[in-house]
């Protein structure tokens, strides 16, 4: 979901690992990461005929190891509070609802069909550097402050409209995978994260050209560059000449660095993303004497729904449906069973 929390095809797609997200706070969205990465088809697990429940989640804390059971309701709120400004537009508080709940359900019938050894027996934790970001109602409290009470409301009313529904592809939960802003065009999975998912396609997102911080340039010295490349591809030859440090080799369609010559080396752009805490990995390189100067458009991995993006769809006049089958073309909005 900030430098903060947000990254699993379930989550790394946040879930085996689509991404988890890092938190926004209320006046800025954070660099969310739904957790996104490879994994095991749910249709290959023997669910129940009903999979979707509306009993609590199991939610661990990673710092007491303490299971806290958590009413769907209340975790939707807090997933949406701790996701994506309480400034932004009802339409788009309630797409980001229905994709926390879709991400949960999710998390939940795999984790109760195959349960992972180090949750214990919750269905996620609170460690959103694998799983979605989520307040309970102090965090709500400390990070709302004198505002709680009308973000409070504003947020839970968005959840409450769509709380009876998930999305759906092959009558499964989606990966819903989201990011903070795209660079002008949503990433593929395939290309993010090196699996195809049908659903998690580029699609037109030019509205995040006017999101704030949209394109941010960061200068590196030669002796800062050299030690985060070498700590971060270890036996990497890199020579005198900083302007043959980086040079990118492969764009994608929609604008993302995929592959890029350093030094020696041939390397993933997100790899260079994560080296040097670049916003995004759509980014331009320049070299000027001992500093290299890179550009980055849009913040986090890209792919799926644009925080900013549904936003400013909201704000001219389109409805959460419109910007969720925007966002995953091919799904279903599915009432609860």
């Amino acid at each position: 979901m900030k430098k903060h929390l947000f990254s699993a095809l379930f989550m790394g797609i946040s879930i085996a690992v689509i991404p988890a997200v890092p938190v926004c706070f209320s006046g800025k969205a954070a660099p969310v990461e739904a957790k996104a990465a490879p994994e095991v088809k749910l249709s290959e697990v023997s669910l129940p005929e009903d999979s979707y429940s509306t009993e609590p989640y199991r939610v661990l804390d990673v710092s007491t190891g303490k299971i806290t059971e958590v009413s769907v309701r209340d975790y939707v709120i807090g997933a949406v509070c701790a996701e994506m400004p309480a400034s932004f537009e009802p339409e788009a508080l309630k797409a980001q609802a229905l994709a926390a709940h879709t991400y949960a359900e999710r998390q939940r019938i795999r984790e109760r069909s195959e349960p992972s050894e180090g949750l214990g027996g919750a269905d996620f934790s609170n460690d959103t550097s694998k799983y979605q970001g989520y307040f309970d109602d102090e965090k709500i409290h400390h990070y709302f402050g004198d505002n709680y009470d009308e973000y409070y409301a504003k947020i839970s009313s968005a959840a409450d409209e769509v709380l009876p529904y998930i999305i759906t592809y092959g009558n499964e939960p989606i990966i819903a995978a989201f990011c903070s802003m795209s660079s002008g065009t949503t990433e593929s999975a395939e290309n993010a994260w090196g699996s195809p998912v049908d659903y998690l396609v580029p699609v037109d997102s030019s509205c995040d050209k006017t999101a704030p911080k949209y394109e941010e340039t960061v200068t590196f010295d030669k002796d800062f560059l050299r030690g985060r490349l070498e700590k971060s591809f270890e036996g990497i030859e890199l020579g005198d000449d900083m302007s043959k440090w980086l040079t990118i080799a492969e764009i994608s369609d929609s604008g993302t660095v995929l592959t890029v010559r350093a030094g020696d080396m041939t390397v993933k752009g997100s790899d260079i993303r994560e080296a040097l805490g670049l916003r995004s990995a759509d980014f331009d390189i320049t070299c000027d004497g001992d500093e290299m100067i890179i550009t980055t458009r849009g913040y986090g991995h890209g792919v799926g729904m644009s925080q900013y993006g549904a936003n400013a769809m909201a704000a001219a006049g389109s409805s959460w449906r419109e910007i969720i089958e925007h966002y995953y073309p091919n799904c279903t909005i599915e009432e609860m069973k």
